[in-house]
């Protein structure tokens, strides 16, 4: 038996969101009970060049909403990219979350191909088809940012195993 489009994008992008949600959950939590301020986490980068913490959570949501989007032809919500607390990044999740419930699967079977264009830095842009789009770009996009997100809070010494990013709250 093959796999859909939708099967292989929509559900997969809920539920590692609904993961992220519950990572942000937990790093908030534990910047509480450590008593400093959670901005010392959503300002937080890896290295010099990485982005930080509150943009690896606003382009993982933005990998599957626009992923979702091209792929099905569904116009995708313009959000402000205004976060900056752990309560506005749960917020943007959640917003994500509810527009990939109003993409059905009869916008994305069958798309495999269809040609997307994408932007690639500031002056290119990359044609492929929405199979090679989702399996080879959009998804390894959207699990490098979540993965980002996890390895940042990790570091700081936020209580996350493999579970919490596999499974988030169904894992505890």
């Amino acid at each position: 038996m093959t796999m859909s489009m939708y099967a292989a994008s929509i559900p997969v992008f809920q539920h590692m969101l609904r993961n992220l949600a519950f990572i942000l959950e937990k790093g908030e939590a534990n910047a509480q009970a450590r008593g400093f301020d959670p901005a010392a986490l959503t300002t937080y980068r890896l290295a010099p060049d990485m982005l930080p913490f509150t943009r690896q959570v606003l382009i993982a949501c933005d990998a599957a909403k626009l992923c979702a989007a091209r792929i099905s032809g569904v116009e995708a919500p313009k959000f402000e990219d205004n976060e900056a607390t752990f309560a506005d990044l749960r917020a943007r999740v959640q917003k994500t979350l509810a527009y990939l419930e109003t993409v059905p699967a009869s916008a994305i079977d069958g798309s495999e191909d269809r040609q997307i264009t994408i932007p690639v830095g500031r002056e290119k842009t990359r044609t492929m088809s929405a199979q090679a789009y989702l399996t080879t770009w959009a998804l390894p996009n959207f699990f490098f940012h979540i993965t980002m997100t996890y390895a940042i809070l990790r570091h700081n010494g936020v209580d996350l195993g493999k579970a919490d990013y596999l499974a988030g709250a169904a894992g505890r």
